[in-house]
């Protein structure tokens, strides 16, 4: 079993460093002709329709995802699907982009005449430049593949692999271009942890209702049952007129028992922990998240236009998936 695990280590590895190696001279493409396509890609007042076959319908349709999510409005179309009515996808102010390893597969050189028929601009990724789309294409990016990185130079491995890398680099150039924000990546991701750490805020994590809060009189015995109570391990200390004055936490709490403090004698106010770390609930969950993790502390006031609100605790963020 030994033998045969080190066998299969050494071949992935060796794999792994084909690609790598590959990857080393990859800015080489990044051309006039690339500057070129992906200029005449920023002006496009339609879609980018991906096409391939294969392992490079793959990558289209890899690409076509990442150029909607960045901002880029992206369509894959199967080069084999199109000539059989799919072609109806393409729009009049579209720009076809092509991915072929070898340039001349068939079902691609059917649809092409066609494709340029409708008026519309092809840009091709291929690894060979005298293939049919590097001699018939409007625009090229050449990306020269050695060697596969499997044996006998058969499975598509290298050359995805570059294809894939180029067409991410496209799409960050597109959307650095168009200036894409944070905050437009949240709105086209409004699902999942990702999208939730750039749009969820604090109003919409903490419990508005469970509001823990006593006054500086009140005796360390009340304060013990709010905290229990509410269940998020503190209470806030307001001030006659509502005003913060402090946090009595789970921690204060044993660090008077351990003080040896007589319990009987003192007041929130003697324990209460002044000026406790705040957060405006307009801003964003993972800021208070960070603010935590900063603070090493569990839970922060929530302020409303400067008023008490509430508190939200280290789990009611973590609850949503953000991290």
């Amino acid at each position: 079993m030994k033998n045969i695990t080190e066998k299969l280590k050494g071949y992935a590895s060796e794999t792994i460093l084909a690609e790598a190696q590959a990857l080393d001279s990859l800015t080489e493409v990044v051309d006039d002709s690339f500057g070129e396509a992906v200029a005449l890609m920023a002006q496009c007042r339609g879609r980018i329709v991906v096409s391939g076959v294969g392992k490079s319908a793959i990558i289209a349709q890899k690409m076509v995802a990442t150029l909607n999510s960045t901002g880029t409005p992206a369509l894959f179309l199967h080069s084999a699907d199109a000539v059989h009515g799919d072609m109806g996808m393409i729009g009049r102010d579209d720009i076809v982009l092509f991915i072929s390893k070898s340039g001349n597969t068939g079902e691609i050189k059917r649809l092409f005449p066609f494709i340029k028929m409708m008026g519309n601009t092809v840009v091709s990724i291929v690894s060979c430049r005298e293939s049919f789309l590097g001699t018939h294409s409007d625009y090229l990016i050449c990306v020269p593949v050695g060697k596969e990185a499997g044996p006998d130079n058969l499975a598509p491995t290298t050359s995805t692999t570059l294809h894939l890398v180029v067409c991410d680099a496209i799409a960050m150039a597109l959307s650095r271009y168009r200036n894409f924000t944070a905050e437009d990546f949240g709105r086209f991701h409004p699902g999942g942890s990702l999208g939730k750490r750039l749009y969820m805020r604090v109003d919409d994590v903490f419990d508005r209702t469970n509001r823990p809060w006593v006054s500086e009189d009140e005796t360390i015995k009340n304060a013990i049952i709010t905290i229990s109570s509410h269940r998020l391990g503190a209470t806030v200390v307001l001030g006659s007129g509502g005003e913060l004055r402090g946090i009595i936490t789970d921690g204060d709490v044993r660090r008077m028992v351990e003080n040896g403090k007589d319990i009987n004698t003192l007041r929130a106010g003697d324990i209460m922990s002044r000026s406790p770390k705040t957060i405006d609930k307009a801003a964003l969950a993972v800021d208070a998240l960070r603010q935590m993790e900063d603070n090493k502390i569990t839970s922060l006031v929530v302020l409303d236009c400067g008023e008490y609100a509430g508190l939200i605790h280290i789990h009611d963020i973590m609850r949503e998936g953000i991290q």
